[in-house]
């Protein structure tokens, strides 16, 4: 009977190589892609089935990650190409840009502007952090010093209060 190989322990990978890959991916993307990437790593490591033990799981761990890494940059490649020729394809749509309607849209914008400077102080710390500065609703919880369900309470305040005044036309 031949034994199959020990299983690795992802568990312990995550804890000593996660902080790596996170700096590995933080100096070639935006800070809230990482998570994603990193977790990308570790279940492509784990639904891969080896036959073999990893001799030198750093080398198999970055591999990966580059791996994981190249696909995102083709993947994007590929979403910016159809969207390149989606827009040349609708070339009408530069006509419909008349100057009533450019009225209208700088009209609509200072709305939403107004809406959103109207908001209570702390609503709309949270909604800029999350909406302009693309924080997490992890990483507003830590700055502002309260529980990532407050963070959602309050961007979710801060959502429907910006509908209303919308919809009211103001």
């Amino acid at each position: 009977m031949v034994s199959r190989p020990a299983a690795p322990d992802f568990g312990a990978w995550m804890k000593i190589y996660g902080p790596i890959l996170r700096r590995y991916f933080l100096r070639r993307v935006p800070e809230n892609d990482v998570d994603d990437l990193v977790q990308d790593v570790f279940l492509r490591i784990q639904s891969a089935q080896a036959d073999e033990p990893v001799k030198n799981i750093e080398s198999y761990l970055f591999t990966t990650a580059h791996n994981v890494l190249a696909n995102r940059y083709r993947d994007q490649a590929t979403r910016s190409a159809l969207m390149r020729r989606e827009l040349t394809e609708s070339a009408e749509v530069i006509d419909l840009l008349t100057p009533e309607r450019i009225v209208i849209g700088l009209e609509e914008y200072e709305r939403v502007i107004t809406a959103i400077c109207d908001l209570p102080p702390r609503v709309r710390q949270a909604f800029e952090l999350n909406r302009f500065e693309g924080l997490t609703y992890q990483a507003i919880a830590n700055r502002m010093g309260i529980r990532m369900n407050s963070v959602k309470e309050l961007i979710h305040r801060a959502l429907g209060r910006i509908a209303k005044e919308l919809e009211t036309g103001r």
